[in-house]
Parts: C-alpha cells; sequence; structure tokens
C-alpha cells in the first residue's frame, strides 16, 4: 500500500504539537515534514527537528525556486512546508504528518486529493484561551491576536474529513490514533 499524507491543522494551543508528537512515538511509520519560519526559536526548540528555522530572504528565495508545496503569513512570520522532504519520505514509504494551517490544508489537499485531513479542536474558546495563557509565552497583545485567528481557523474545520475535540488528551490521541489507523488499512 503506498504511504499516505495525513494534514492536522488546528488553532494556536489547541494541543496538535503534543497529539503529533505522542502519535509518532506510538505509530510506527509515521514521520513528520519539518516546516521551514522565519520565527525566532522558542526555549527547547531545536533546528531541524521543530522547525528549521530561516532568515526571510532565504525563505523568499526557497518561495522563488518553488521548494514549498505551501507556504503562509502567520502572525508576522513565514511557515512553509518542503515539497523535496515530503515526497522524499513518502517515495521511502513513510506516512507523513503535515502540521499546518487552513490555507496552507486546502493547498495539500488540491496536490494531493487522497491526503486525509483532520482538525483537532479546542473544548471551547475559554479553555482555548487559558492554555494560551497558561503557556507563557506570549503577551496579552499576542494572545489576543491568537484567539482571533483561533476563531477564524475554527470556522474552517468542515472542510476537514474529521474533527478531534482535544478535551481529554489521552481519549483525543486515541481517536487521532484511530483515524490514522483505519486510514492506513485501507
Amino acid at each position: 500500500m503506498p504511504a499516505r499524507l495525513f494534514v492536522i491543522s488546528a488553532p494556536s494551543g489547541a494541543g496538535k504539537t503534543s497529539l503529533i508528537s505522542a502519535l509518532l512515538k506510538q505509530l510506527p511509520g509515521l514521520g513528520v515534514s519539518v516546516s521551514h519560519t522565519t520565527r525566532n526559536k522558542r526555549p527547547g526548540e531545536t533546528d531541524g527537528v521543530n522547525y528549521h528555522f530561516v532568515d526571510v530572504p532565504t525563505f523568499e528565495r526557497m518561495v522563488e525556486a518553488g521548494d514549498f508545496l505551501e507556504h503562509a503569513r502567520v502572525f508576522d512570520n513565514l511557515y512553509g512546508t518542503s515539497r523535496g522532504s515530503v515526497d522524499h519520505t513518502l517515495a521511502e514509504g513513510l506516512d507523513v504528518v503535515l502540521e499546518i494551517d487552513w490555507q496552507g490544508a486546502r493547498r495539500i489537499r488540491d496536490l494531493y486529493p487522497a491526503a486525509v485531513s483532520i482538525f483537532i479542536a479546542p473544548p471551547s474558546i475559554a479553555a482555548l484561551r487559558a492554555r494560551l495563557e497558561a503557556r507563557g509565552q506570549d503577551p496579552k497583545e499576542v494572545i489576543n491576536r491568537r484567539m482571533q485567528a483561533a476563531e477564524d481557523e475554527m470556522s474552517h474545520a468542515s472542510e476537514y474529513q474529521h474533527l478531534v475535540v482535544n478535551d481529554d488528551f489521552e481519549s483525543a490521541l486515541g481517536e487521532l490514533a484511530g483515524i490514522i489507523q483505519r486510514a492506513r488499512a485501507g
């Protein structure tokens, strides 16, 4: 069976990065595409593991060269999914998870119609705000911008094949793993 592409989107703070990290440990044969970004590295992040951190001129050269399947500006930073990395991983027979926003997901679904799309939602807007505030990474004005973007992001949840509400982490992880296992089974 050919390798599968899984597109996972969620508003900032909904838990998608934590869920994907746990999923990678739980399911063999699953890799994640490491996106390129122009944003600054956060504490605990590693270049080439969490993101490929590049400067704006490098990112713009990559856009011009057609190196990205999709790219977008999010919160004043640029993000892009490497075409070569995704195609190489799929060709090696590994399933690939793309952690991208709804705009990128729409583009990927156009390029890879067989991709499985999954939207991860928080249990509520209030819970999402509480998670963002608890992270302690952003000032209040950034959190407010993230909340506005989250409402926009969640308005596109119906475009996805699957919806997982991350109210309880273990339940959400089990649901996400089940979606991937069923897709793999064909």
